[in-house]
């Protein structure tokens, strides 16, 4: 009796969870099937997995308060955020689908006008931010996933400190799961008291009621600082230092960042902005955001991407950028587990004889994506791409640059993470100098790998490519 009430109760399980799977009409093919795999494999914890981690859904308040919010944006500051004619204008016809694209995502189109100047390193990047923040007079925005009380986090810190004890407006937001440690931290409720004002984005407050809602894994890996509405930075780097103790057997991890000026910023600020509003219900008459002169300068447009905006639109946008590729096509990224859609995109690129190199950490801080990873090195080397592991740190920095001209950096990864659970920034531009200056790094960090090639892929043991193939078949529930 027993045996028979725990089959019947194992029988309502599947078929119930796999009822609700093929009711989704978001889901691709290669998820549903995944999850069959898991939910046949381990019925019962695949059951639990699914009910935590199965659907990417903010939640209903979430996504009414991101349309309110983008409704006060696109109403009072549409003139910062530039217009579709402006691609048609100030974009080589090679490059406007994407650009194109890029502005259908959150409505932030090209604006003229930017110029950039890529940091050296993580220290170059500190002394200008710091500088930065000590100069200035009007106000500071900052936002970071992970943000550390180790040296660069708390050089930051005490920077925002010293201009908000001198009457500068500092507002300083981190998400809640990526800088918990912080939050809770003395130097969290240091910067209170000196009158920053802070916020936490994705607060882990009340777990059990975001599981219920929505899914704990949603994060904000945004990482924004403006100042003085003058200038922003963009790129890869957290408030940490390279040597980034919470996973110090990975490090350095090696980052890269743009110091932005010019109505780029304007941008940035807005879409900071955004992120503050929805986590602290202000409203957008509370903030100035300045004008700037478009004279001079390249073009560029931020986008911001997040499980509130329109699903597929990250590796759409990637799919699009591969696309009009000519002659060269490099891209970095720490973090490797493409959809069918970026995949394709890139061995279509090889075909039609664009040079392809894709730079990848010869050691990963996640085993899921390094195996994950590797499972598609045949298919990428026989279409002809080359691949190169880096081996100098976890190399973290995020890139794409095409035939010398055009430049997309920012927070996004090419995993199913940055695709649809994680809120992100990047900013995507037009311009011969930024793009070499961003292709001799990536040349840089070529010259600290080692060459993958299809021989040894094929030398492969057979048990390691079996690991590979499994954990990307699963690889879209993880």
């Amino acid at each position: 009796m027993v045996a028979t009430v725990l089959l019947a109760l194992h029988l309502l399980i599947l078929t119930g969870f796999t009822l609700r799977i093929l009711l989704r009409d978001n889901l691709s093919p290669q998820a549903r099937l995944a999850w069959f795999i898991v939910l046949s494999a381990l019925p019962y914890v695949g059951t639990a997995i699914y009910f935590l981690f199965g659907e990417i859904d903010p939640g209903k308040r979430a996504d009414m308060r991101h349309k309110e919010v983008f409704g006060q944006i696109r109403t009072k500051a549409s003139h910062l955020m530039g217009a579709p004619g402006d691609t048609e204008r100030l974009i080589d016809p090679l490059y406007r689908p994407a650009f194109r694209y890029a502005g259908s995502i959150n409505g932030f189109h090209p604006v003229a006008g930017n110029s950039a100047a890529l940091m050296a390193d993580a220290a170059d990047t500190n002394a200008h931010l710091i500088a930065d923040i000590d100069a200035a007079q009007s106000h500071v925005h900052v936002l970071y996933y992970i943000w550390l009380d180790d040296g660069t986090g708390t050089d930051v810190a005490r920077a925002l400190i010293r201009a908000a004890q001198r009457g500068v407006t500092c507002r300083a937001m981190a998400d809640g799961l990526g800088s918990r440690a912080l939050i809770k931290s003395s130097l969290w409720q240091q910067m209170k008291d000196a009158g920053v004002q802070m916020a936490v984005a994705l607060p882990l407050d009340h777990p059990i009621r975001t599981l219920m809602t929505s899914r704990i894994d949603l994060r904000n890996h945004r990482k924004i600082t403006v100042i003085d509405g003058q200038v922003t930075y963009c790129g890869s780097r957290n408030s940490a230092d390279p040597e980034f103790r919470v996973k110090a057997r990975y490090a350095p991890w090696v980052d890269i960042m743009l110091r932005l000026k010019g109505p780029i910023v304007a941008q940035n600020e807005l879409l900071f902005l955004s992120d503050w509003m929805q986590a602290t219900g202000e409203a957008f008459d509370d903030f100035v955001v300045a004008e700037h002169d478009t004279q001079g300068g390249f073009p560029a447009q931020v986008i911001g991407d997040g499980p509130t905006e329109r699903r597929g639109a990250t590796p759409q946008l990637f799919s699009g950028l591969i696309a009009c590729a000519q002659e060269t096509l490099t891209l970095s990224t720490p973090y490797f587990v493409p959809d069918a859609t970026v995949l394709d995109a890139l061995c279509s690129a090889a075909h039609r004889g664009v040079e392809v190199t894709l730079i990848f950490p010869k050691v990963n801080d996640s085993w899921i994506v390094a195996a994950a990873s590797r499972s598609y090195y045949r298919r990428l080397l026989s279409a002809g791409c080359r691949i190169h592991e880096f081996k100098g740190g976890l190399l973290h920095a995020k890139t794409l640059t095409i035939d010398s001209k055009v430049t997309l950096i920012g927070s996004s990864n090419l995993d199913l993470r940055s695709f649809d659970l994680n809120y992100e920034n990047n900013i995507l531009l037009q311009d011969a100098g930024v793009t070499g200056a961003v292709q001799e790094r990536q040349s840089a960090y070529v010259a600290r790998s080692d060459l993958i090639t299809l021989d040894l892929v094929a030398a492969w043991p057979p048990h390691r490519r079996i690991w590979n193939n499994v954990i990307a078949t699963i690889g879209p529930v993880l």
